[in-house]
């Protein structure tokens, strides 16, 4: 089901964001083919991903008012430990809109919509800096499969302490 994701004016273009579709499938894969080097598919955090269904409703699309990719995120369920997460990316956005904040539009809504549908905790491997302006943070509960920087590993809490006694190794999601 399509949730209503208000429009946003960026750089006096208009940026939609919906849903990621079936229809949409083949465009975003591109466009992580463009952003991401060669290879990222052997990282362990798609290990994770390997038969497990994306959290639809969080996996969204920003399209310009011509109906362009600008950029799309995607979110996974995971277990650190017992407890279910989600985890985040990729977020990609198309080099000719960089900088125009679509990645952080993207980050913010999804964020949203994930505290919205109950979800408690999110984690990523990423640039510390970069996600700390959206409240992530370097912890030692999730224990990402090798060969993952531990100091890449970022966790946020969508509820108070929803980390809190959460631990362990970070895993695929089962049905």
């Amino acid at each position: 089901m399509l949730r209503r994701i208000p429009e946003v004016n960026r750089c006096r273009r208009v940026i939609r964001l919906t849903e990621e579709t079936e229809a949409d499938w083949w465009e975003v894969e591109a466009l992580y083919d463009l952003c991401f080097a060669p290879g990222r598919e052997a990282l362990s955090s798609y290990r994770l991903r390997d038969g497990v269904p994306k959290v639809a409703a969080l996996c969204l699309v920003a399209r310009d008012h011509d109906g362009i990719l600008a950029g799309a995120i995607r979110y996974w369920p995971v277990r650190v430990g017992s407890a279910p997460a989600l985890l985040l990316g990729p977020v990609a956005v198309h080099p000719t809109r960089q900088g125009e904040g679509v990645a952080g539009l993207l980050i913010r809504e999804s964020l949203l919509l994930a505290r919205a549908e109950g979800w408690q905790r999110v984690l990523l491997v990423g640039d510390a800096p970069y996600y700390g302006k959206f409240g992530f943070a370097k912890h030692d509960s999730a224990v990402m499969p090798p060969p993952t920087n531990p100091d890449r590993v970022l966790e946020l809490a969508l509820q108070p302490g929803a980390w809190e006694g959460v631990e362990g190794p970070v895993t695929r999601a089962t049905a």
